[in-house]
């Protein structure tokens, strides 16, 4: 027995020495090290932030700032925190010592509270009695003094967690104001209004342009873009020459990020309006024409159709003192009609458009598919409900009564796409070359077909710019006040925002988010909720049909024995309670057997973690080890026998 006693001790020792040194072991061989095996690769970043990173030249101070104590009592940021805490180090260890993280914990009333508020990062009041903030943000600064924040992680944009830092970062070491280049055919800008003779205000869109970015006008007859354009914008592009429209299509072709705007029938544009008289302007053409740059870009756009949906048709009133009524080609697109997994329309709330067309991509696909005659992308932003169909421009142009276009309707049941995004190498709308009266100059060449990927976001409507689709107006006191009450301007910013940014910044897209369902056990309870509830509708039936024999047999007795069970029903009542009893073993039965498959499943991913993972870690590092051994053993037996050749 001792002697056992003895094994028993000894061997158990031998493991924790054996466990022990494979632990030192896997430090010393497996040393940076990383393996990433969730599912959607959580923690493996996209090829575009690593570029972006490798592209940082000047140290950046990453300050994360989390309540840790606070979050302990809530799971669900407690487990967010540690996971944009493991990313942003993961980020740090691939910057190649550029990125400089610290974590902050902020307690109440400290400094490091104030410095987190300094830093432009918020706290969110929970109800604590000391009236103590949370803090969930990231801050940012640069060596020039430049700063950029998040000012708080929402678990709700977890998708975007990768994409929101890396911008964050990027935006730091390029602290310069982005470059826009704006050519515009409809009256964005302000300025006189010959046709009313009175000064008109520039659109706030534009207004919101030129505070966040360095816009520069570009006239429509403009035979270059400036190559320090981050982003060219087209509103509306209307009889462009053929010298503008080649320096655009060699823009997009060098790797050019383009928003553009078009139209089927623009309502901001006053084409062949006279002073006096606006409605000289109805029969005039108010559609875009951008036509070839757009084939060439894989993209078709009818200007002679406008997108009508009963689902998402907005009650106008065209004359003071009328009833509202409904107008199928004034659309209110909600969050079904937006692309949920792209950042440009993921987190906004409603858009409105009005006499929209839509895009097709050349091939007829709607989905992410190559492109006719290219290797481009095309993805859908924004789309029309399926209860829509396309009518003539023609019903549109002098409508007195939008009920007029119920008359006819009849739906597709396709969904129609009113925005789109286009990403990838395309051809020129040139083949032949420069057209004529363009001169290039000195040792430049026309390109024939991308040399960087296009990047590429349109929308077949330009009356979601104007201000009256998004936005209520009101004098105070002299100034002007706005409040919006539809997204229309966060989708134009959101657009902007992520076009300025380097062609790594936008590579960068929504990923899988860190929570995941445990579909196989939900799987197991639903099979046995289904069970259950056949169990259940099997005991009331029975209990239904026992019943009905009960009031049958007593309608057969007398009324001196009315109180009296027969035996026939003394009998019934037993079969009932017997059955009753039978079927009640079943539903427990049933409840093990889920509880049984749970627990089954869940020891297996206990056994595969705890044994098996760690096994094929150990027997890795063993033969790597090994490996490593062996060359190191060899090297020196090789080195001799050189010698001995060089030395006989």
């Amino acid at each position: 027995m001792n002697k056992r006693s003895t094994l028993g001790g000894g061997m158990l020792l031998a493991l924790a020495l054996l466990f022990i040194g494979l632990t030192v072991l896997f430090n010393y061989t497996l040393r940076g090290w990383r393996l990433d095996l969730t599912h959607n690769r959580l923690y493996t970043t996209s090829p575009g932030t690593d570029r972006a990173l490798a592209s940082i030249k000047e140290p950046i101070n990453l300050y994360f700032f989390f309540s840790q104590k606070t979050a302990a009592g809530i799971p669900e940021l407690n487990t967010y925190g540690v996971r944009v805490r493991e990313f942003l180090q993961e980020l740090v260890s691939r910057s190649n010592g550029k990125l400089h993280l610290h974590v902050i914990d902020p307690q109440p009333f400290s400094e490091e509270e104030d410095r987190a508020a300094e830093l432009g990062v918020r706290g969110v009041p929970l109800g604590a009695a000391n009236g103590a903030q949370f803090y969930f943000g990231l801050a940012g600064t640069n060596s020039t003094d430049g700063r950029q924040a998040i000012e708080f992680f929402d678990p709700k944009k977890e998708q975007f967690l990768e994409y929101d830092v890396v911008k964050l970062v990027y935006q730091l070491a390029n602290p310069k104001k982005p470059v826009v280049a704006w050519l515009s055919g409809l009256p964005m800008s302000g300025g006189f209004d010959p046709h009313s003779g009175q000064m008109r205000e520039p659109w706030i869109v534009y207004s919101d342009a030129q505070q966040l970015y360095d816009v520069r006008p570009l006239e429509p007859n403009a035979t270059r873009i400036d190559p320090a354009t981050n982003v060219l914008v087209l509103v509306h592009p209307k009889e462009l020459s053929a010298a503008t429209q080649f320096a655009i299509d060699q823009y997009a072709l060098e790797g050019g990020h383009i928003l553009a705007f078009v139209d089927p029938l623009a309502e901001g544009d006053m084409s062949g309006a006279e002073a006096g008289n606006p409605m000289a302007a109805i029969g005039a053409d108010r559609s875009s024409h951008l036509g070839p740059l757009l084939s060439a870009w894989g993209l078709k756009f009818n200007t002679d159709e406008v997108v009508a949906d009963r689902a998402h048709a907005l009650s106008v009133t065209l004359r003071q003192g009328e009833q509202p009524v409904e107008h199928l080609g004034i659309l209110g697109l909600d969050r079904d009609s937006f692309a949920r997994d792209d950042v440009i329309t993921a987190g906004l709330s409603s858009v409105n458009v009005a006499t929209t067309g839509h895009l097709d991509p050349l091939t007829g696909a709607q989905a992410c598919l190559p492109v006719k005659g290219s290797r481009a992308c095309f993805e859908p932003l924004l789309q029309s409900s399926s209860d829509a169909e396309t009518l003539p421009v023609a019903r549109f142009r002098m409508l007195l009564d939008p009920t007029t276009l119920l008359d006819g309707f009849k739906p597709t049941g396709r969904r129609y796409v009113i925005g789109a995004r286009v990403t990838g190498n395309v051809h020129s709308a040139f083949p032949a070359g420069p057209p004529q009266g363009v001169t290039l100059a000195a040792g430049q060449t026309a390109l024939k077909q991308s040399a960087k990927p296009i990047n590429l976001v349109v929308f077949a409507d330009t009356d979601m710019l104007q201000d009256f689709m998004w936005v209520h107006e009101q004098n105070f006191f002299g100034q002007r006040m706005t409040q919006a009450w539809a997204s229309n301007g966060d989708l134009v910013e959101n657009a902007l925002d992520n076009l300025a940014g380097s062609a790594d910044l936008i590579s960068v897209r929504g990923r899988a988010t860190f929570q995941r369902p445990f579909d196989r056990v939900e799987r197991l309870r639903r099979a046995a909720d289904e069970r259950l509830h056949a169990k259940e509708q099997e005991l009331e039936a029975q209990l239904r049909d026992t019943e009905t024999k009960l009031t049958a047999l007593q309608s057969k007795k007398d009324n001196s024995s009315s109180l009296i069970l027969t035996p026939e029903q003394e009998h019934e009542i037993e079969h009932f309670q017997t059955e009753k009893v039978r079927i009640r073993k079943e539903l427990r039965a049933v409840r093990a057997g889920l509880n049984e498959n749970i627990e089954r499943l869940g020891t297996t991913l206990k056994i595969i973690n705890i044994v098996v993972v760690p096994l094929v870690f150990a027997v890795i590092a063993l033969l790597v080890w090994l490996w490593r051994r062996q060359r190191r053993y060899a090297a020196p037996a090789n080195a001799h026998e050189v010698a001995a050749e060089a030395h006989p």
